[in-house]
């Protein structure tokens, strides 16, 4: 079956951002690993933030904050509803990434109240010393 209409839909991105025209998948593929390659800092980013969630934080409760969760949800969504990207793909990505971060914050949590024998706790950054 051939398409006759292959205009990709449109997109409101930010002034300097734009979606080249692919030719092949090549072009495509290359595209997108080139946007891998600027998305993948970001997330190291990030999960640097949520190690510091993790010293700051008092119990291991607070860890998951289903408003918070929400907000960032809808937040994404409005966001990709905006730039004319699909909403339902951001809403899961945002889902999928916090529902991860949430176990390795879990992690970082334990990892950073264990009780090694001879050790102490900063008191500035709560990092075993």
């Amino acid at each position: 079956m051939t398409h006759t209409n292959h205009t990709p839909h449109t997109l409101n991105l930010p002034e300097g951002m734009t979606v080249a025209h692919c030719q092949t998948m090549a072009d495509v593929r290359a595209h997108i690993d080139a946007l891998d390659a600027v998305i993948v800092p970001l997330v190291a980013q990030r999960s640097g933030y949520v190690a510091q969630a993790a010293r700051i934080k008092q119990s291991a409760s607070q860890i998951v904050d289903e408003a918070r969760i929400e907000f960032i949800v809808n937040r994404v969504s409005a966001q990709a509803e905006a730039l004319g990207a699909p909403p339902q793909v951001l809403a899961a990505t945002y889902r999928a990434m916090i529902a991860a971060f949430i176990e390795y914050e879990r992690g970082e949590f334990a990892r950073l109240r264990a009780a090694v024998p001879g050790t102490t706790t900063c008191e500035t950054c709560g990092e075993p010393s």
